[in-house]
């Protein structure tokens, strides 16, 4: 922040300079104990000089005092709201009043959670769509994104929808599920897997997770069977493949559907295959924060042709496919737009780059977390490629200091960073799918995991001071602990 800062006794010269510099057209203004006490613009500078100011006079005898600052851990819609045509840059301070970063329209944080990196082929695509009139569900860029993950996916029919939940829902009810199945799901995963089972009357039945990789714990699929059990989802948690060859011979065993949910998982790997290519269905988001992203989307893999068939026909209203407005049954819109599907495209063309950053990223945190005691790291098996949609790690039960204690701490040095999910079985839409004594390690490992910014477009530097700030603050906490005050 130094080339954003001047002091108050410094000269409009060298603030013009700065500005100069920094290309952003406002400097933050700091006392000598280096406290925002006011900002500078060049618009502030040139109106100085016409009432016979002069280069040489100092910052505070001009500087705005009566600015809008936050404390850097306010809710980013609080700052949205603030921006406007008078208001466009926003200081954001420590407990102190020190100036830790600033927002603006284009930036409301200093190191975001997860961003989209939209600049390949996006605005071309769309333009296209929009100068040829082919904006809705129709046209061609729908049909080249479902090809283009076909032929990532060994061929398997692909399905473009609106968002991932549905993806999940058409699945489900393409596949057969309905009114008095049950489907085994994960109790640490996203709403949306146990969200769409109850969408089609069938009932989710909750299984605790693995200590090691997070994902569905295979030993205890056993337990769920029950006469009504119809399927399994196994949820690529973050990334991390589930160990398909065991769920894959537990479904066999018991003749259960399997429908992969890879919402966080695109790019990931189990046996060097993707997955999604091991169930009977699979299904893709391309929310704002995934891997590859349409803004709001979706997408199904399916192995059965007929079942893809019959999953198109429930997306289009029920519509046959070649009888146009002949409704078979009641039906869905659920549809991408031509739209969504450029970007989607454009997005896909850059996938490997994307999981090669996203993988990067992870080395770098495990190589500094690594050096502390205090934290367990992703796990990666010698078979699976994590694709590391969200970096987490869980803070262990020895350490001096608590998960949300170090989300407080980052959040106040601008670094954005999330907990891990709520297990389902606590929450009042599901807890009657689930028994607490059976679920102790979701629980325990949710009230210590950590997501870490993962944008694929961090810079070595912020990276950098992500690890530091994190080390920095286990370095403080066991000062403390070493000589309490």
């Amino acid at each position: 922040m130094e080339l954003l800062t001047i002091k108050s006794n410094d000269s409009l010269r060298k603030g013009l300079e700065k500005l100069n510099k920094s290309g952003l057209g406002t400097l933050f203004v700091v006392d000598e104990n280096n406290k925002l006490i006011g900002i500078l613009t060049d618009g502030t500078i040139r109106r100085s000089l016409l009432s016979n100011y002069t280069l040489e006079s100092i910052v505070r005898e001009v500087m705005k005092t009566d600015f809008v600052s936050f404390p850097v851990n306010t809710d980013n819609s609080i700052i949205l709201a603030a921006i406007n045509d008078t208001v466009k840059i926003i200081p954001l301070v420590d407990e102190l009043n020190h100036l830790v970063d600033y927002a603006s329209i284009n930036k409301i944080r200093k190191i975001s959670i997860a961003s989209p990196v939209l600049s390949g082929n996006e605005l071309a695509y769309v333009t296209e769509c929009i100068k040829t009139n082919w904006i809705s569900s129709q046209g061609k860029y729908v049909r080249l994104f479902e090809d283009l993950f076909s032929k990532y996916h060994s061929d398997y029919q692909t399905l473009a929808v609106s968002n991932g939940t549905v993806a999940l829902h058409l699945a489900l009810l393409a596949l057969g599920i309905g009114k008095d199945d049950e489907v085994i799901v994960p109790n640490l995963t996203f709403a949306a897997s146990a969200n769409a089972v109850l969408y089609t009357g069938a009932t989710p039945i909750l299984v605790d997770i693995d200590p090691i990789n997070w994902n569905i714990d295979v030993s205890k699929l056993e337990n769920c069977i029950t006469p009504k059990t119809r399927a399994i989802m196994p949820v690529h948690l973050y990334g991390n493949p589930c160990n398909m060859d065991l769920i894959m011979r537990f479904a066999k065993i018991h003749n259960l559907i399997v429908i992969e949910d890879c919402a966080e998982a695109l790019g990931s790997y189990y046996n060097e295959k993707p997955v999604g290519t091991f169930g009977d269905a699979a299904t893709f988001s391309f929310y704002g924060n995934k891997t590859i992203t349409t803004g709001e989307g979706g997408m199904i893999v399916f192995k059965d042709n007929k079942i893809a068939e019959k999953a198109a026909m429930l997306r289009d209203h029920g519509m046959k496919k070649n009888k146009r407005y002949w409704h078979e049954e009641v039906g869905y819109n659920y549809r991408l737009t031509n739209l969504q599907a450029a970007i989607g495209v454009a997005q896909f063309e850059r996938l490997e780059d994307f999981v090669s950053a996203k993988r990067r990223i992870a080395k770098l945190y495990n190589e500094s977390l690594g050096i502390s005691k205090y934290f367990q790291l992703p796990n990666e098996d010698i078979n699976t490629t994590n694709s590391y949609w969200l970096y987490t790690c869980i803070v262990e039960l020895h350490s001096p200091f608590n998960r949300d204690e170090l989300i407080y701490y980052l959040n106040s040095m601008g670094i954005e960073t999330r907990p891990i999910f709520y297990p389902l079985h606590l929450m009042p839409p599901y807890s009657k799918f689930g028994n607490i004594d059976n679920l102790k390690c979701s629980l325990e490992i949710a009230q210590r995991g950590i997501s870490l910014p993962s944008s694929v477009n961090l810079t070595e530097m912020e990276l950098a001071y992500i690890c530091n700030t994190i080390l920095n603050f286990i370095d403080r906490v066991d000062s403390l602990k070493t000589n309490p005050i």
